[in-house]
């Protein structure tokens, strides 16, 4: 059977970490509530950044959800994420891909079918667990998609195809739109749907953006930040099936240059 499932956590963590501005991938953020703990780990280049003039990154980041005690998570419902105003995604002029030719495709037939629109690369772990069998682990490649800028607004696709123990496409649509919330100036929202009947939680994620593209004959970068005060932060807030929520506020330092 064939089922559309939609991930989200993976690219609100990314935009979280990139825009915090992780600088090496020596010390990990953690976030635990009871028997819930996000971990979040990864780094850009450079590390130095233009004071008052955005410049371009490349970003590598990774994320594993588990419980405690060791028994299967709770599955993800809500992804909340603000980043810094000294953060941006630039999409102007970035071939753009559609749902509709993402949805029930396998990966490379996703690729083939918007290969000017990638953006991202990486791989995921879903744990899917059945009433009264053991967990299995769905694995499958991370490919990200620019959906377009409209409005304001910037759509990114995630896509991922699990062949078990469920056949099925797996597309994410993520919103991002500016706001003007003290340090913070991005907001990324994305809601779950039912995964596997309820029984498929993600449990790994890991992701590397490093798109560059020629725009009226200009080269840009897909990701941009600044460093005018030595910091860039972020906050990430992961609502899950059982109501538990983790949000983890992020401040990281980076070297102003200029």
């Amino acid at each position: 059977m064939r089922k559309r499932l939609t991930w989200t956590l993976a690219i609100g963590a990314a935009l979280a970490v990139a825009f915090a501005g992780i600088a090496t991938a020596e010390k990990p953020t953690i976030v635990q509530v009871g028997n819930l703990k996000l971990t979040l780990n990864g780094g850009f280049k450079p590390k130095k950044l233009p004071k008052n003039k955005l410049s371009g990154i490349s970003l590598n980041v990774s994320g594993k959800i588990q419980s405690v005690d060791g028994t299967h998570p709770p599955a993800l419902r809500e992804v909340i994420v603000e980043t810094d105003k000294n953060g941006a995604i630039n999409a102007k002029g970035l071939p753009v891909c559609t749902a509709a030719k993402l949805a029930a495709q396998d990966t490379s037939h996703a690729i083939k079918a918007c290969p000017d629109a990638i953006v991202g690369e990486g791989k995921t772990n879903v744990e899917i667990e059945f009433p009264e069998q053991a967990p299995i682990i769905a694995k499958s490649k991370l490919v990200a998609f620019n959906g377009g800028v409209k409005g304001g607004k910037t759509t990114i696709f995630i896509h991922a195809y699990l062949s078990s123990p469920v056949s099925a496409a797996v597309v994410t649509t993520v919103t991002v739109s500016k706001v003007h919330n003290g340090r913070y100036g991005t907001k990324s929202v994305g809601k779950i749907p039912v995964i596997a009947g309820g029984s498929g939680s993600p449990i790994f994620f890991e992701l590397n953006f490093n798109r560059n593209f020629t725009y009226k004959g200009k080269k840009q970068s897909y990701l941009l930040a600044k460093c005018p005060d030595g910091h860039l932060n972020a906050k990430a807030t992961s609502i899950f099936a059982d109501g538990s929520k983790l949000t983890g506020s992020f401040v990281r330092s980076c070297t102003p240059k200029g």
